[in-house]
């Protein structure tokens, strides 16, 4: 790696890729809620990669760490110093004659490597015909015994990765091709989180950390690693267990345990960073009519059957299709026989864009889970809402990826709104408003709740079934989710074109205020979309890598990839005209699906789709240079902006803050002369209209005591969604309007996935109360805190 590496702030991707590749993962894997210790093992199938040939003796030991390592031969569980010394000897020896297989591996202790005895499986020969046998026989061969060739494996781990030898073997073509590795967690492994539910129960979930599934399992985790994946979990028998998988999983109640076993499976092949996890006391969401036809559901397994002691042993013995919403619309510009024109260019595997049947399939089955004090919200605002969602991305980007969706409502310290994920969608709490009941005012929106579900839908195109080749290309997922979660949005809300365009404008500006300031107080690097510039998508000759900036606390909560490739997308609309733009995508979708991408593939094609405008100066160099592979604003940014300001929309909310300032005003020669308040005509105003409002209103100088009670009933803030909430706060943190701070409190407490900023915000204005409020609200929430976002509060804070 270069010389310009920040270990503390890139992420190195160790795995040999080019060397071997793992084709597919046979986890078999113990989940112990209350030591907070996942058990088990993972087989790893193995094939010599593109590079094998070259890569004989490359890469043994290759990433190590002085003094960082641990090594370990096969069989041996706990060691003692002599047993390490010599296994430490014998590791060094072979190192520059044995092929090394190097996995990508954090935070686990890994007691044992075997290589497995396939031969021991009849009809292996047939492992890669059709996939219903392929994982029968993978999971045939993952319980196959240690193969007793005589030839010993041994292994060592270091801070990012976990290597393998077999002695005397020197190329990847006589590596074994299977692999068995018993490990066992860490509580403090970045990759998964151990928390309680908002009822105090016990839950673990995958974190979509900056390091992935490295701490869950040893994987290969560069992108191009493309596999695919079994796992049988046992968990207690009161959870709920939820995986990526293409199939809807049935829990079986194992009598001699106690506890219940869970086989997920996927056919289509991606990279282990998606693989997603979460276990909990979930309840399954229904709809009034389902609830009501069969009695209250159990709030811990999300059951639907009435009888509690059939519900003890079988959490999902009720019909399965009962909680899913489905239909048999048919879209009317897709048809079955569209299928016959795919021209597939991924690896096979049973690709439902060629599936006759998915061509119609507008709304995948689906399910909602949630904790049970939320199971009422998540049913009128998630529920509710899914069906149109699902509908509206199938009309605007084809067939649905993957076969099925279930959406999870997470616990409180999740990191952000919401993350995508093969076959599952978490959500943070923050998505919701509030129930919106026997108030006055303006009513609570749930705009914030169906736009990021339209968000995280659309990483099923983008994200998933098309993936960055380059992890530090993230715009390719979230600015393309950003961009589409408008159209997908509106579509559900099935808006008018000039509602659709009004919305659209209004949105814009919000974004554009945001990005702008983003930009003004950030490193001028982490503002690149394209870091890595013209290496993008190149690796070492091993195929290891790594990604800039990935652990970088600051780029956490930065939006620019979000925000920068919106606006990029957009441009380039506003050049071909957005109903080509959305036509295009539905062509490059086709093309690419269950394939890597990098930025230019996109571009490139956009280019060719057409021509003209290639001939009209937009080029790829152009786009490059202006808006990919430098900090700051484009220019196009400042032209678009100034159009924005001007739409109705936003002079509408204008005209609201003049009365505001009016009244404000007001109030302070009323005091003088002791007059009622007067009255004022304020209009309603959208979720988003109220956003902009408020901060709008931020940059008055001086708000009184009575402007701000005004503001809170007027608009019912606090039944207001996040976003709303949070301008809310920063209003009441600016003005020191100490009757609200309890707003700033439970906003704090219930809101961390966006909280962060304010905690900076109590603290900069050096006021006593506030500083207090915001340590206060530190030590409520700080063993529950996402790792990144409490170690930037505390830098804060304390």
């Amino acid at each position: 790696m270069g010389d310009d590496v920040n270990p503390d702030k890139d992420l190195p991707l160790r795995a040999n890729t080019s060397h071997i590749l793992v084709r597919h993962y046979v986890l078999d894997l113990d989940i112990h809620l209350h030591t907070q210790v996942i058990t088990g093992s993972v087989v790893l199938f193995l094939e010599p990669g593109p590079g094998a040939v070259q890569g004989a003796v490359a890469g043994s030991g290759e990433g190590a760490e002085d003094g960082e390592g641990s090594v370990c031969q096969v069989g041996e569980g706990v060691i003692n110093q002599a047993q390490l010394s010599r296994t430490a000897d014998s590791w060094e020896d072979e190192s520059n004659t044995d092929f090394t297989l190097v996995l990508d591996c954090c935070d686990l202790a890994v007691s044992k490597v075997e290589e497995l005895d396939v031969t021991s499986v009849s009809d292996l020969q047939c492992l890669l015909e059709e996939w219903k046998k392929q994982h029968q026989l993978y999971s045939q061969c993952s319980y196959a015994p240690a193969s007793e060739s005589g030839r010993p494996l041994l292994f060592h781990t270091d801070r990012w990765s976990l290597q393998v030898r077999r002695s005397g073997t020197q190329t990847p073509q006589e590596f074994p091709r299977a692999l068995r590795v018993c490990y066992k967690t860490k509580p403090e492994g970045g990759s998964v989180r151990w928390t309680k539910d908002q009822d105090s129960r016990a839950c673990v979930y995958t974190a979509g950390s900056p390091i992935n599934n490295r701490a869950l399992f040893p994987c290969q985790e560069p992108p191009i690693a493309m596999s695919t994946w079994q796992a049988r979990l046992r968990a207690p028998k009161e959870c709920v267990v939820l995986m990526s998988g293409e199939n809807q999983a049935q829990p079986t109640h194992l009598q001699e345990t106690g506890l219940s076993r869970w086989d997920y499976y996927v056919t289509m092949p991606m990279p282990a960073s998606t693989f997603t996890l979460a276990v909990g006391s979930w309840s399954l969401v229904t709809t009034a009519q389902q609830t009501s036809q069969t009695g209250a559901f159990q709030s811990h397994t999300g059951s639907l059957d009435p009888n509690p002691l059939t519900n003890m042993d079988h959490p999902f013995i009720a019909d399965p299709q009962s909680t899913f919403a489905q239909s048999s619309v048919k879209d009317e510009k897709r048809t079955e026989n569209d299928c016959d024109n795919v021209s597939c260019g991924h690896v096979g595997y049973p690709c439902r864009f060629t599936e006759p049947f998915a061509w119609s399939q507008q709304v995948i089955p689906h399910r909602v889970f949630a904790p049970a004090s939320l199971v009422q919200k998540a049913r009128f605002q998630i529920l509710s809402l899914l069906s149109s969602c699902l509908a509206a991305a199938h009309a605007t980007l084809g067939v649905h990826p993957f076969p099925r969706l279930d959406v999870l409502i997470v616990p409180a310290g999740f990191s952000s709104l919401g993350m995508a994920s093969p076959h599952i969608i978490f959500l943070s709490q923050s998505v919701f408003c509030g129930e919106g009941e026997e108030v006055v005012g303006v009513q609570p929106s749930m705009s914030l709740c169906g736009s990021r579900l339209c968000h995280e839908l659309s990483h099923s195109w983008f994200g998933l079934a098309i993936g960055a080749r380059d992890w530090t290309e993230e715009w390719i997922s979230e600015g393309f989710a950003t961009y589409l979660e408008d159209v997908i949005w509106a579509r559900a809300q099935q808006l008018s074109r000039t509602e659709t365009e009004e919305q659209s404008k209004l949105k814009a500006l919000l974004r554009w205020r945001r990005l702008s300031d983003e930009l003004q107080n950030s490193e001028e690097q982490l503002q690149i979309l394209r870091p890595n510039m013209a290496s993008t998508g190149q690796v070492s000759e091993s195929g290891s890598s790594l990604v800039k900036h990935a652990l970088n606390p600051e780029k956490t909560f930065m939006q620019v990839h979000y925000l920068k490739g919106y606006f990029l997308l957009r441009f380039l609309a506003s050049k071909v005209g957005e109903e080509s733009f959305l036509h295009f995508f539905k062509l490059f979708v086709m093309k690419y699906h269950g394939q890597l991408i990098l930025s230019q593939d996109f571009l490139q094609m956009l280019l060719e789709t057409f021509p003209n405008k290639e001939r009209q100066g937009l080029s790829l160099k152009d786009i490059h240079a202006d808006w990919l592979d430098q900090p700051g604003i484009p220019k196009w940014l400042f032209e678009g902006s100034a159009v924005w300001t001007q739409a109705r929309l936003v002079q509408e909310v204008k005209a609201e803050v003049v009365k505001w300032i009016g009244f404000n005003q007001s109030i302070g020669k009323i005091r003088k002369r002791k007059r009622a308040i007067p009255k004022v005509d304020f209009r309603v105003v959208t979720a988003e209209q109220l956003v902009l409002l408020l901060e709008l209103l931020l940059e008055e100088a001086e708000l009184s005591v009575t402007s701000l009670c005004m503001i809170q009933r007027t608009y019912n803030l606090k039944e207001q969604d996040a976003e709303v909430r949070h301008r809310w706060c920063e209003l009441v943190v600016k003005h020191k309007h100490t009757r609200a701070y309890g707003h700033v409190e439970l906003f704090l407490l219930h809101n961390q996935a966006m909280g962060v900023y304010l905690y900076g915000e109590l603290m900069v204005h050096e006021d006593d109360r506030q500083q207090a409020l915001a340590r206060s609200c530190l030590s409520l929430v700080q063993d529950e805190m996402d790792q990144s976002a409490r170690r930037v509060v505390e830098e804060m804070v304390l």
